[in-house]
């Protein structure tokens, strides 16, 4: 599997992670330690080890940033820490959402029983109604939203966006199964709905601001063309 590059200097490489990649095999999935990791492709692809400095879910595509040296990342771990680093997902939601929000609601952590403070912005770029019932309703209702965490605890976007009532199309814990179904049978698309689409931070070792942006994987474009053409 090719792993595309977004942007490389002396001290980062930042790639676009495929749907339904791990990053790297850890306790949390001790299940699929047969599974290649992006790591792994990545090491093959590069010809050297890179060292995470964040986490995105599996199921997750987008922005992933490693470090090259391992001493480095703590480096680049502080801007996170420190709230310096701008993240961007975009989401398909069930429902209309509202044009902006906000919300303040714990997530456990990778610790289970320990629930730590979680804050999620969102705002809402386009909204879509379909002849298609789903449930008992005779039409249907997505809004595709961007979403800016401003803590990054475990599915913490997944959770949120279940909270209030507008699950992520796709997501087999947090979603709604009927709407999951509907997608897979119209358009044979089972993956998450769930894209860091860019990161904007200051570099530590170039004292310049770097953005990075990963176009959507081509199941957002067949499945919001779709939308487009039935919108009502």
């Amino acid at each position: 599997m090719y792993i595309p590059i977004l942007y490389q200097d002396n001290e980062l490489v930042a790639v676009c992670k495929p749907n339904n990649v791990l990053v790297h095999h850890s306790a949390m999935a001790n299940n699929q330690q047969n599974e290649r990791s992006l790591i792994q492709y990545l090491k093959e692809q590069l010809g050297h080890p890179l060292y995470p400095i964040h986490r995105l879910d599996r199921k997750t595509s987008g922005v992933l940033v490693f470090a090259k040296q391992k001493e480095q990342v703590h480096v680049f771990q502080e801007l996170f820490l420190s709230h310096q680093i701008q993240k961007t997902y975009k989401g398909l939601v069930r429902g209309f959402t509202l044009e902006r929000g906000s919300i303040d609601s714990p997530v456990k952590g990778r610790d289970a029983n320990v629930h730590k403070p979680a804050i999620t912005h969102f705002s809402t770029l386009k909204q879509y109604q379909i002849p298609i019932a789903v449930g008992p309703y005779p039409t249907s209702r997505y809004s595709l939203i961007d979403l800016q965490p401003q803590t990054g605890r475990l599915h913490q976007l997944r959770i949120h966006m279940n909270k209030l009532s507008h699950p992520l199309i796709g997501d087999p814990k947090y979603g709604d199964r009927f709407h999951n179904r509907m997608f897979a049978e119209r358009w044979n698309c089972n993956k998450l709905f769930l894209h860091a689409a860019s990161l904007i931070f200051p570099h530590p070792f170039l004292a310049k601001e770097i953005q990075i942006i990963a176009p959507c994987p081509p199941h957002w474009n067949l499945v919001l063309t779709a939308l487009e053409s039935l919108k009502i």
